[in-house]
């Protein structure tokens, strides 16, 4: 799984099923144990909270072993490359999930290359095991938290969710700059289950071009609209769900200091009591977190009624 847009839709929705499925038996206490014994490793480089708890915690619901390691503490930095790597742990691993989302051009490509090394290996070997590398977020997409964002919108609102309109804006963050995978993975995810897309940002912090083209075409294949502007309350506007969250410029991503002091010029982009009125009067708050409150959200929308981050 290293982008959504890899999987069909018919994919995708057996994906869903499995998971809704696996999460009734998991709350009903019955055992999962299907992989006992096999190792679930895990490279980070970058922080992480929930991505971490989310890896270890379905590894070991499922038998697992999870071992979750710092992205600097291996060997890459040391002249390694990320076919060698993949080889390594290839050997003895049975899944392993990277996140490497901090530079732009380099964390989809290296997560392939690092699949590419296992699966070398193991033909070089003979060895008929599948070891799959999951994408904990990169620098194109978010796909573990996209496919959980599909799935909260699935249990609120049913299966189909042809012509909801959803708004996934840019909202003001000083603490860090954020990467664009989860607004890119949510263009080129939610219009292929029928959902109009609104993305709306100020001037200046665009998404990819090539993650754009993919998002248009998934959205004219599955009968939908992608509908690109630069105001937050037309976005908000009618809205069935309202995902406003900050992300970084594409010209400045590596220079952090340099994209939080020009984001300030628009430091009222916040969602507020004032904005929700605009959305449906049912709308649901989305966030992946951490929000920066009082920045990104006020207090009473995201500890409101319409909330729904903590299930997402």
């Amino acid at each position: 799984m290293l982008t959504t847009h890899d999987w069909s839709v018919d994919d995708l929705t057996t994906l869903l099923a499995v998971a809704a499925r696996l999460e009734e038996l998991d709350r009903a206490g019955i055992s999962l144990e299907l992989l006992r014994g096999e190792l679930a490793y895990a490279m980070f480089f970058d922080n992480s909270t929930r991505t971490k708890s989310a890896w270890a915690g379905a590894a070991a619901r499922l038998g697992m072993h999870p071992v979750i390691v710092d992205g600097s503490s291996t060997q890459v930095s040391h002249g390694e490359t990320a076919e060698e790597t993949g080889a390594m742990l290839g050997m003895n691993a049975h899944a392993l999930g990277v996140r490497h989302d901090l530079i732009l051009g380099e964390g989809n490509s290296f997560m392939r290359d690092v699949q590419r090394g296992i699966d070398d290996h193991l033909a070089a070997t003979h060895d008929r095991r599948a070891v799959p590398v999951v994408n904990l977020q990169c620098d194109i997409d978010h796909p573990t938290q996209t496919i959980a964002d599909l799935m909260t919108l699935r249990e609120q609102r049913g299966d189909n969710l042809r012509g909801m309109r959803v708004a996934m804006t840019w909202a003001y963050a000083p603490s860090y700059a954020r990467p664009l995978s989860v607004p890119q993975g949510i263009a080129t995810l939610l219009p292929r289950f029928g959902m109009d897309v609104v993305i709306a940002h100020p001037p200046g912090f665009e998404l990819m071009p090539e993650v754009i083209e993919k998002a248009q075409a998934a959205a004219a294949e599955a009968g939908s609209t992608i509908t690109f502007m630069d105001d937050m309350d037309e976005a908000f506007r009618g809205a069935d769900v309202v995902y406003p969250k900050s992300w970084g410029r594409l010209d400045a991503f590596s220079d952090e200091s340099k994209a939080l002091a020009e984001s300030g010029a628009f430091a009222d982009w916040i969602c507020d009591a004032r904005r929700m009125a605009l959305a449906a009067p049912d709308a649901l708050y989305m966030h992946c977190l951490p929000a920066d409150r009082g920045r990104e959200v006020t207090d009473e929308v995201i500890d409101g009624p319409q909330s729904v981050v903590f299930d997402e």
